[in-house]
C-alpha cells in the first residue's frame, strides 16, 4: 500500500513540474481524434486552456464532462516525459475558478490583438477549460509505451533536399586573398 501511495505522490509531482515547465502540451479528446498541441497554464492542480472562439486555439473536441489524455514533453530533451488521463470541466465566466484561470492564461497569451479587452472577449466568445488529472500517469520515466506516438506524415508532392550543385562548395569555401 505504501508503495502505491508513494508512486501516486511521485506521479503528481512529475505531472505538476512537467506541465509548469512546458509551454505546450498534446491533448487527445475522448473519441479518438488526433492529439492537438495546446498552450496552457497550471492553476490550482489542473491544466487550464482557453480557446474555441475567433482568433484563439481550437480545442479539438474537448467538452465539459468529457475526458482527455494529456502528453507532456521534456523541456530539455523534447521527448515524451509523462502522459496522464484528465477529466474536462468548463469554467463559468466570472466565477472565482474562471478568474484565477484567466489571470494565469492572460500572462501566457502571446501576440493577442486585443490585450486590454482579451478577458472580456474570452468571457463572451471562448471556453476556459480545466483538465483535472484523473488517475495515475499512463506513461512516465521507467514506464513508457513502445509505440512512438509520431503522426503519419500527410501525403504531399513536396520533395526532400536535392544534391548540392558541384560548383557550390567552391563558391562557399573560396579563400579570400
Amino acid at each position: 500500500m505504501t508503495e502505491t501511495v508513494e508512486q501516486s505522490l511521485l506521479d503528481q509531482a512529475l505531472v505538476e513540474e512537467a506541465v509548469k515547465k512546458s509551454g505546450l502540451l498534446w491533448v487527445r479528446a475522448a473519441g479518438g481524434r488526433a492529439p492537438q498541441a495546446l498552450w496552457h497554464a497550471w492553476v490550482d492542480g489542473a491544466v487550464c486552456v482557453v480557446g474555441g472562439g475567433p482568433g484563439e486555439q481550437p480545442l479539438g473536441g474537448l467538452t465539459d464532462g468529457g475526458t482527455a489524455d494529456v502528453t507532456v514533453r521534456s523541456k530539455d530533451k523534447w521527448g515524451r516525459l509523462v502522459a496522464f488521463p484528465t477529466t474536462v470541466r468548463e469554467l463559468a465566466p466570472g466565477g472565482e475558478p474562471w478568474t484565477a484561470a484567466v489571470a494565469e492564461l492572460k500572462g501566457k497569451r502571446l501576440n493577442a490583438p486585443d490585450a486590454e479587452t482579451m478577458t472580456e472577449r474570452w468571457a463572451r466568445e471562448c471556453q476556459v477549460l480545466r483538465l483535472e488529472p484523473a488517475g495515475p500517469s499512463v506513461e512516465r520515466p521507467g514506464a513508457m509505451s513502445a509505440v512512438s506516438g509520431a503522426a503519419t506524415p500527410v501525403p504531399t508532392d513536396a520533395t526532400t533536399r536535392q544534391p548540392v550543385p558541384a560548383g557550390l562548395p567552391k563558391l562557399l569555401f573560396r579563400r579570400k586573398r
